[in-house]
Order: C-alpha cells, then sequence, then structure tokens
C-alpha cells in the first residue's frame, strides 16, 4: 500500500497558479524527497496534504484512504516557519504539543522526558524557548513532530539552521523512525542531503511536477555513458564512438580525463586507452541528483 497518492492536485492563488494538476506516488516505509526551487509549489502540496489549505482541485488518500480531518494525528509535520512559543518552557510546550495530538498528559511527559534524555540535554526542560539558541529550539520542535509516533512525517527543509554535527543528529533519527515503519516526506532543495537519506523523489518546478521515480532509477534515466579515467601524461583520442571531454592534471604526471561513449563498451574504451596511456583508474561519472535537477529546472525540462 502507498502512504500517500496525489491525484491531479491543483492549487490557485488569484492569478498565480501553485500546484498544476500535480500527481504523486509516495511508498510505504519509505524517505521520499520532495524537491524543487524556492517557490516552486512544495510547500502548498504539504499544506494541502495537512489540511491547513484545500486544493481546488484534485484527490489526496492517506493509506488508502481519502484524506480526512482524522488524518491529522497520524501526520507529524514540521514547517520551514517554525511555531514554538516562546514564553512556554521547553518541558511545558512539548507536553502540550503531544495532548494536541491525542496524547494524555501522562503520556505526553513520559514521551517528552524520553526524548530530551535521548538528546541529552535534559537540562533544557525548564529553559524557555526564547532562551534557546536556533539550532537548539530546532531540536525541540523535531520531538515534538514525532514524539506521538505518527506513520507519516512531513519534514519542511529539516536541517535550516542546524551545523552539520546536530545535522547529522537529526540525520541518524529520520533513518531509525524509517526503520522503525513511518514514511518520510522530506522536503528541500538542498541535493547534498537527498543523496544520502531519500529512496524515490519527486521534483516540482514552476508549480508542475516535471520528474518522479526511485533514486536509483532517476540516475539510470541520466546517465550520460560518461567515464572519468586517472592516467599518466595526456593524449589525443581520436577514435569513432569516443569523445574526450575534459582533461585536466591532477599531480606531477598524473591527469584525469572525461571520456563519453556513443557507441561501443567501457570494455572497448579500456582496451582502446591502453594504447594511449597507463591506466590509474576507471570509473563511471553517474549524475548527481543536483546535477541532474539544475539541468531539469534550468532546461525547463519534462519527464
Amino acid at each position: 500500500m502507498e502512504a500517500l497518492i496525489a491525484t491531479n492536485v491543483t492549487k490557485h492563488y488569484a492569478n498565480h497558479v501553485a500546484l498544476n494538476d500535480v500527481s504523486i506516488n509516495i511508498p510505504s516505509h519509505s524517505i521520499y524527497g520532495l524537491l524543487g526551487p524556492n517557490g516552486a509549489g512544495k510547500t502548498t502540496l504539504i499544506r494541502i496534504i495537512n489540511q491547513i489549505i484545500n486544493a481546488d482541485k484534485g484527490q489526496i488518500s492517506i493509506f488508502g484512504e481519502p484524506l480526512q480531518a482524522k488524518h491529522i494525528g497520524v501526520i507529524g509535520y514540521l514547517p520551514e516557519e517554525r511555531g514554538l512559543y516562546k514564553k512556554l518552557k521547553v518541558g511545558e510546550q512539548l507536553v502540550y504539543l503531544a495532548q494536541l495530538k491525542g496524547l494524555s498528559k501522562k503520556e505526553a511527559t513520559e514521551r517528552s522526558k524520553a526524548w530530551i534524555k535521548k538528546f541529552e540535554v535534559t537540562d533544557w526542560w525548564t529553559k524557555k524557548v526564547e532562551d534557546l539558541s536556533k539550532g537548539m529550539a530546532q531540536k525541540v520542535q523535531f520531538i515534538s513532530t514525532v514524539m506521538h509516533e505518527p506513520k507519516l512525517i512531513i519534514l519542511d527543509e529539516p536541517f535550516s539552521g542546524f551545523d552539520p554535527v546536530n545535522a547529522q543528529i537529526i540525520t541518524k533519527e529520520i533513518l531509525e523512525l524509517k526503520e522503525k515503519g513511518c514514511t518520510v516526506i522530506f522536503s528541500t532543495h538542498r541535493m547534498e542531503t537527498v543523496e544520502d537519506l531519500c529512496d524515490h523523489i519527486a521534483l516540482i518546478n514552476r508549480s508542475e511536477k516535471i520528474l518522479e521515480g526511485s533514486k536509483k532509477q532517476v540516475k539510470e534515466k541520466y546517465r550520460s555513458n560518461t567515464y572519468r579515467v586517472e592516467h599518466t601524461g595526456t593524449f589525443a583520442l581520436n577514435q569513432n564512438g569516443f569523445t574526450l571531454l575534459d582533461q585536466k592534471k591532477l599531480e606531477d604526471n598524473v591527469y584525469q580525463s572525461e571520456i563519453q561513449i556513443s557507441s561501443g563498451s567501457a570494455n572497448h574504451l579500456i582496451r582502446t586507452l591502453t594504447d594511449y596511456t597507463e591506466i590509474h583508474s576507471f570509473t563511471e561519472k553517474i549524475p548527481t541528483m543536483s546535477e541532474i535537477f539544475i539541468s531539469l529546472v534550468k532546461g525547463g525540462t519534462h519527464e
């Protein structure tokens, strides 16, 4: 069963089209990257899923059921615009927010204290939110998002404001939540985190979905049959089927070349290169998510 299916979702604001006929399928027990530049429509879709706003057209189902008010209880949402009460103490805040998600005061207190202990910040319990750093407040909001053990977790730019150490801590928690059976929607325009975390992705640009699939499928689709070779000395490649795209010096007499194959095989290329140079390493240049993202967004290409 899919955790979430959005079908032909459309949303207008006055003369602006925020989402135009967007359909996505999010597999259960996965980390799903909802990608796109700022203003692409990601946050609008997230707000519709959270029933903060309504779509003008289209349908959304959660775990096989049409989206309903009751589904708020199975969703944990970390918005990009953080919303903690600055004058409340951390402990009071966590207990209050957990109760809003249906936990009893006793259960909310126990879970809040367990998470504070897990993050090794028990001394925060009596601190006011306004006295916390941005990163500390982010941790508190993350705890409030997952404390009621939601089946579907939506994280909108969750690493905003985190230093590398705390970003690593949150990454570890996200992966653990997935292992426990949660489905995570991870909205970002930071491609480096997508490489590490996401199983599936959808790319939204200018209100439309332009790409969707598993990370492996997407990378396979955009392979360019280009290889990176480290070798001794320079050479000019005058062979049909091979194009020397780039060649640069690394150190002493060691160079790196990028070669694209238009016909033939990698084995054929290796055999050809042995006539020109001594090969130190030979690897396929797999496109990164960042390279795919940039090429599609700049080109305005649809899948």
